[in-house]
């Protein structure tokens, strides 16, 4: 999978997370929500799991690998929302706080490498 499709990828299963995310906390009881957050988690996990850290900086692959392990969390939170089961709240949480440090840390890093 080449970079463009990635990132088309990944924006669109982001709009979809988040929708999927936010109808049910907005007491917006839909049969086809649990679908969209599904296919968004799954499209961010394919994305996190297609790409490959080349470098050596030991660091960055760790920050690479938790940003992946947030997709994971996604993925599991939307096996929840079809159980109706209130923990996928707690799972996106954890995934949006990963995502979060991931991507400030990530940036800062790949900056003081290049130094």
């Amino acid at each position: 999978m080449n970079q463009q499709t990635r990132n088309i990828l990944f924006m669109v299963s982001s709009i979809a997370v988040i929708i999927g995310a936010a109808m049910p906390l907005f007491m917006l009881k839909m049969p086809w929500v649990p679908y969209i957050y599904a296919f968004g988690a799954a499209g961010m996990a394919v994305c996190r799991l297609t790409f490959r850290y080349k470098g050596k900086n030991f660091r960055l692959k760790r920050l690479y690998h938790i940003e992946t392990f947030s997709s994971l969390f996604l993925v599991a939170s939307s096996y929840f929302m079809f159980k109706e089961d209130p923990d996928w709240i707690m799972l996106l949480t954890v995934a949006a706080v990963l995502q979060l440090y991931t991507s400030i840390l990530i940036p800062r890093v790949s900056k003081k490498e290049k130094k």
